[in-house]
């Protein structure tokens, strides 16, 4: 079985971040590393891959850097990378990003595509299910477990009041969510082993992906401070106080 697990490299949240003032982009450093909610999508694609046999090949889409992110799974046992790096797909948008997610994914040759529900730098939460309609396979999303049952997978699907079981046949896409599994931890065999793993730096050109789209950001500004609230002493009167506050909310 050949399983496909998109990831992302993202400036360390431990680290002071800036914009550029110029685009009010996000400075990306050259060392970046794995996006925390990855490693439980690299975990699940582990498991599958250990379950059938199957490779697991990394699929990422930014700047290559020093491939500190990229080490960081490979490490953890991913058999190979696919990173597309090219200027222009800066400023891409979800759509974009998912047609080259999808495209690269395609050349790799893949049963289960497996993704997180989001990244940290971007929380768009569309991308999975973008790509699942442009490699036109079923998308499981909001996977809290994965199960992979002979040619079918089965998932339990995150929801507001507990979950719903979903199952479908292969390829499929899976977005699995923090805490689905326990990711493993590389070990120092891993990190050994990572610096001889095959990486591939590919080009938008290179997976024939037209019709780009970027997106600008206008203005950056200051979230506001949060403002001291008012206090009501209750004189007998303060149920009257509420109701009018919340006539003022139009909550009532």
């Amino acid at each position: 079985m050949q399983i496909v697990v998109c990831v992302k490299q993202i400036p360390d949240p431990a680290s002071p971040s800036s914009l550029d003032p110029a685009t009010n982009r996000l400075v990306r450093p050259a060392e970046q590393v794995l996006d925390d909610t990855d490693r439980y999508g690299i975990e699940v694609g582990l498991q599958l891959g250990e379950q059938t046999e199957g490779s697991v090949t990394l699929v990422s889409m930014g700047p290559t850097g020093t491939m500190q992110g990229i080490r960081q799974a490979l490490a953890m046992g991913v058999d190979k990378a696919v990173i597309v790096d090219d200027p222009a797909l800066e400023d891409s948008d979800a759509l974009t990003t998912a047609k080259v997610l999808a495209a690269a994914a395609r050349r790799e040759g893949f049963d289960v595509l497996v993704a997180g529900v989001e990244s940290t730098d971007g929380y768009s939460g569309v991308v999975p299910q973008m790509m699942s309609e442009l490699l036109e396979v079923p998308a499981l999303t909001f996977a809290r477990k994965v199960e992979l049952d002979g040619s079918s997978l089965r998932i339990e699907r995150q929801t507001a009041s507990g979950f719903d079981v979903v199952e479908s046949g292969l390829p499929a896409v899976v977005a699995v969510t923090a805490g689905a599994v326990e990711p493993r931890y590389p070990t120092f065999r891993g990190i050994m082993a990572a610096k001889k793993k095959p990486v591939d730096e590919l080009t938008a050109a290179d997976l024939m992906v037209e019709g780009t789209a970027g997106q600008r950001v206008v203005a950056v500004a200051a979230a506001p401070e949060r403002q001291a609230g008012e206090v009501v002493e209750d004189d007998g009167t303060g149920h009257l106080r509420i109701v009018e506050f919340l006539e003022g909310a139009k909550v009532i």
